[in-house]
């Protein structure tokens, strides 16, 4: 088999019980690889002190994924306001990944203009242990898990979204996923179905004096809870609101920059 060597570098370290990254780890960077422009691109260069996004796709000219980095292409505008940059990644060469942008532009409408990092030879997803043993291409070989990883500036994993082949991911919802945790500063957390504007909750760890201080007397509204109504001088209620800190708005300052990285 043409990448049987892949394959066994891939079980070894499987059996070794190499991991995917995951929350609170550190995403490696992937560095002197090749795009479809350059072929030295190193991702935390390009990232620089900015956020991150990662998106694992089983390959180019594939159809959700199409759909989907035409959406990323879209938003983009959108991601810019929050300071966020795009980048992907896919286990094609340059040549694939510049056909496959033009078709994307065609099936769209979008141009997408960011980085596709190349990876042939499955180098980089062996190493970051992303294959999917359960899920092959035509000559056999596993093919990337489709999972997007949210990276804080300091190039650690803050959430992790996963997919299905045959689900087109809801970029909208990324985006929110992205304004939610960038009001992680502010000392609020987001609800079920929070959409920016929203009240946001009081961070568990504050306690309601500490929760006062932050917000100011009178600056977060109180649950009244069964579970709580039998305990005098509680020093911390567990379910708290308060206005979103960014009133709907995008805070640059606050939330700082970012960056999208598509894995193809």
């Amino acid at each position: 088999m043409r990448y049987e060597h892949l394959l066994k570098k891939y079980k070894e370290k499987h059996d070794a019980r190499t991991r995917t990254p995951t929350i609170n780890d550190k995403f490696p960077n992937i560095a002197g690889a090749s795009t479809q422009d350059t072929n030295s691109f190193d991702l935390y260069e390009y990232l620089g002190d900015s956020w991150g996004i990662i998106f694992m796709h089983p390959g180019d000219y594939t159809p959700v994924c199409t759909t989907e980095l035409g959406a990323a292409a879209k938003l983009e505008p959108e991601f810019a306001k929050r300071g966020v940059k795009l980048c992907g990644f896919s286990v094609n060469d340059a040549t694939s990944h510049v056909g496959w942008i033009k078709d994307i532009r065609v099936a769209t409408g979008e141009t997408v203009t960011f980085p596709l990092i190349c990876d042939p030879h499955r180098d980089y997803a062996v190493s970051l242990g992303i294959l999917d043993f359960s899920n092959r291409d035509y000559v056999g070989m596993p093919m990337t898990v489709r999972s997007a990883y949210i990276l804080k500036p300091d190039k650690t994993i803050a959430a992790m979204i996963t997919y299905p082949a045959c689900l087109g991911r809801n970029f909208d919802e990324i985006l929110r996923a992205v304004d939610g945790l960038q009001r992680g500063k502010a000392g609020v957390a987001c609800p079920a179905n929070w959409r920016p504007g929203d009240r946001c909750i009081v961070d568990f760890p504050l306690t309601d004096a500490q929760a006062d201080e932050k917000f100011g007397q009178g600056g977060f509204d109180v649950v009244e809870l069964p579970s709580e109504s039998e305990k005098k001088n509680l020093k911390k209620h567990y379910l708290r609101y308060t206005k979103d800190p960014y009133s709907g708005e995008v805070d640059d300052n606050a939330a700082g920059s970012s960056g999208l990285f598509f894995c193809c």
